[in-house]
């Protein structure tokens, strides 16, 4: 990124060389609570389609980075972890890793308030984190653990955080579009002034349901803000082996479409905070976020018999997202690399915590088998059957 700042220098300004999250040392601010703008133009232009570009020159400010940093460590340390937990067979059933993209996640939420609705697919557990999920929810979770987020039933592809309006988490390609147009729909009609966020990758950017829906959206000007999440391979299939036009941004025709490099945090934050303007007042946007998975496709792909090990090194030493945000505060002077390592070894001490909590945690009650499946008051949330009874049956 080329870095320019917006406030002129000033000897104060000097001395605000903080300990990152924690309290001031000396005559410094902390990082994190340090707002003196910067400018920043990022890493490449945007490419758009039936719309006007917004500007390279995104703001910033040092408790934004500072966040960027510390979130962005937490979602790749707690990924690493939880593909150790899946090979130790602490965690069963698919499992889809998202170290790489990180970028996306925290971008995406640094130009939304909790009132917007975030939609995904199965790669969710860095989207829940950045919606407010805590690490003991996602753990318990992946393990099956009563404190998860979704009473350890759903497991990684259905992560769920309502009160945030994260609605998930979808285990079958491409179905939480239409379900996200509906969210916008819901949005529109209540007259919230808020939009969706619909994720899809690149894999289920072909599929014909996803096209309804964007086609209804664009009928009734709905704030609907599709996002594909291009990693470039739908599962082991390269993208031009899969789509005769891999522009995903284009791919709306007659709705407008953003091209983002998804690899800079920055970039993304622009990008959504244009995409929601646009949304709020002229109907669906696409986004199509450049951005790369370390991980295979899911535990169960190696990710290296369709790619080389070349490939993917290359993209962790040009792109990385949490190296780009390092080194982006280090050439500010806004903190140490000392202080930055210092917090990637908090984070690791923090995830192992909430590991140790999660395998502590209870499986779920043999009668929460029969809960949540129907709506709470209605008298069938168990079948017509009381819960004491299940319990019996069940013994």
């Amino acid at each position: 990124m080329a870095l320019s700042h917006l406030a002129s220098s000033s000897p104060s300004r000097s001395a605000n060389l903080l300990k990152p999250l924690s309290s001031a040392i000396s005559l410094r601010r902390p990082i994190s609570t340090d707002t003196t703008p910067i400018t920043v133009e990022t890493s490449v232009p945007f490419t758009a389609h039936q719309c006007e570009a917004p500007s390279r020159t995104v703001q910033t400010n040092a408790k934004e980075l500072a966040t960027f940093f510390r979130d962005m460590v937490v979602m790749r340390r707690m990924e690493i972890a939880a593909d150790s937990l899946y090979k130790a067979k602490l965690i069963r059933g698919f499992c889809h890793l998202y170290d790489g993209q990180e970028a996306v996640a925290v971008g995406m939420e640094a130009a939304l308030t909790k009132k917007d609705c975030i939609i995904t697919s199965y790669r969710d557990h860095c989207t829940f984190v950045a919606r407010g999920g805590t690490l003991l929810e996602v753990f318990a979770e992946l393990m099956g653990r009563q404190a998860g987020c979704s009473k350890g039933k759903g497991g990684s592809m259905h992560f769920y955080k309502k009160d945030s309006n994260f609605y998930g988490g979808h285990g079958i390609v491409g179905a939480q579009v239409p379900l996200g147009c509906g969210l916008a729909f819901a949005q529109k009609y209540c007259k919230d002034e808020a939009v969706t966020f619909a994720l899809y990758g690149d894999g289920a950017a072909n599929q014909g349901q996803l096209f309804e829906a964007l086609n209804i959206s664009a009928l009734w000007d709905l704030p609907a803000i599709l996002v594909c999440e291009n990693n470039h391979y739908g599962m082991g299939t390269a993208e031009w082996r899969a789509a005769k036009s891999p522009a995903y941004y284009k791919r709306g025709d007659y709705a407008p479409g953003l091209k983002v490099d998804g690899m800079d945090a920055l970039a993304v934050k622009q990008a959504c905070a244009f995409a929601k303007e646009h949304a709020l007042k002229n109907g669906p946007i696409i986004l199509e976020m450049d951005t790369y998975r370390y991980h295979g496709h899911s535990m169960s792909d190696p990710g290296s018999t369709y790619r080389t090990r070349d490939e993917i090194t290359g993209v962790r030493q040009e792109r990385d997202p949490i190296e780009r945000i390092r080194k982006l505060i280090l050439s500010h002077d806004l903190s140490t690399d000392k202080e930055l390592k210092d917090i990637e070894k908090e984070v690791r001490k923090e995830v192992d915590d909430a590991i140790a909590q999660a395998k502590e945690n209870p499986v779920p009650e043999p009668s929460e088998l029969f809960s949540d499946v129907y709506a709470k008051g209605l008298g069938v949330e168990s079948f017509g059957a009381d819960r004491k009874e299940v319990r019996a049956t069940l013994a």
